[in-house]
């Protein structure tokens, strides 16, 4: 299968109109990285088939690890972002690809007004990030765009994301996931494959894993309904439902498996540019700026032991327990919950 992968995006497409489905699409990009995208060179943009956004807040000075950069999209776009004091690492394993993002690396460096290029590229397997110049504990966040589902060791991947990444350094990925177990009959379907859709694993499944590989309360920032469009492949997937969600998993060990109440809440400052009015740290947790905004012990520490922590004051500590806390999240997408997006409680 990692043949039949290689082969569909190093040969078999030449661009994104040569898909069959929609689920390596994604959506309008926000405002604020329009520009940005703007100066992206053309063949870059052309050979991009990512099914969401991998460019979360605070990134500047940041390391970060792209796994299955393809043609460099997003490296490009998040060059820009962390900036010259910055670096972002791409690995893939299509030698097409790679061509395409090592060609224009002169010209994004000049587009971006660098002196030095901040980006690398490395031709690797994501299973196989062991093998490569990768130092443990060195990123302060990865990132992957719809190519978790290829992956066909998706357990190694995650667990090496967990290795690479520093104390408090988080996972921030899109990808496609199903509402239920895709049948093993389906699961060798090239075609299938190489369009993110037979490689997705179950939502729950996605969940149980994370948490396995060590990353404490997984959280969904967003997630979309994927509708096929392809009558043929419909017909092949029968009542299997997909959707393109984003999680960001976090670093920290101290995570609890549930929401506790430990009295805490935390207040953000407005101090990220991108952000000034509302922080979002996922579909639960949208937080006015000056507002104090009650959050359970989980989220106090994502948000006390990551990059973000100068960008919000904290009320509280873990000296007093008051059990569960009330109106406990879920972090799957939102059509399967029963609940959506909520800014006046912690989940």
């Amino acid at each position: 299968m990692r043949e039949d992968v290689q082969q569909y995006y190093g040969q078999h497409l030449t661009g994104s109109q040569d898909l069959q489905t929609n689920a390596c699409c994604d959506q309008a990009p926000p405002e604020h990285l329009k520009p940005l995208l703007s100066r992206l060179h053309d063949e870059v943009v052309s050979r991009y088939y990512g099914c969401g956004l991998v460019a979360p807040a605070a990134l500047e000075g940041m390391r970060v690890l792209d796994l299955g950069c393809g043609s460099g999209r997003d490296v490009y776009l998040l060059s820009a972002l962390v900036g010259e004091t910055g670096e972002v690492v791409g690995v893939d394993m299509t030698d097409e690809q790679l061509a395409v993002a090592r060609r224009h690396q002169d010209y994004h460096r000049e587009a971006f007004g660098f002196t030095e290029s901040n980006v690398r590229f490395l031709k690797g397997y994501i299973e196989e990030l062991d093998a490569l110049d990768l130092e443990d504990g060195y990123f302060d966040i990865v990132v992957s765009n719809c190519v978790i589902n290829l992956s066909t060791d998706k357990a190694k991947v995650i667990g090496d994301v967990k290795r690479l990444l520093k104390p408090g350094g988080e996972f921030y990925f899109s990808d496609v996931y199903a509402d239920r177990r895709v049948p093993a009959s389906l699961t060798t379907d090239p075609v299938l494959y190489g369009e993110c859709l037979a490689g997705a694993l179950y939502w729950n499944d996605f969940l149980n894993l994370a948490r396995g590989c060590g990353f404490g309360d997984p959280r969904l920032v967003e997630s979309r309904r994927l509708t096929v469009d392809n009558p043929a492949i419909e017909a092949k997937l029968g009542n299997l439902r997909f959707y393109s969600a984003t999680y960001r998993l976090f670093n920290i060990e101290a995570l609890e498996p549930a929401c506790e109440d430990y009295g805490q809440a935390v207040v953000y400052r407005g101090t990220l540019a991108e952000q000034p009015d509302v922080f979002v740290l996922d579909g639960h947790h949208v937080m006015e700026t000056g507002r104090v905004f009650p959050v359970c012990g989980n989220t106090w520490l994502m948000l006390a032991k990551s990059r973000f922590a100068g960008h919000f004051d904290f009320v509280g500590d873990f000296s007093r327990h008051f059990g569960i806390f009330e109106g406990c999240g879920l972090s799957v997408p939102f059509e399967e919950s029963d609940g959506g997006s909520s800014s006046g409680a912690c989940c």
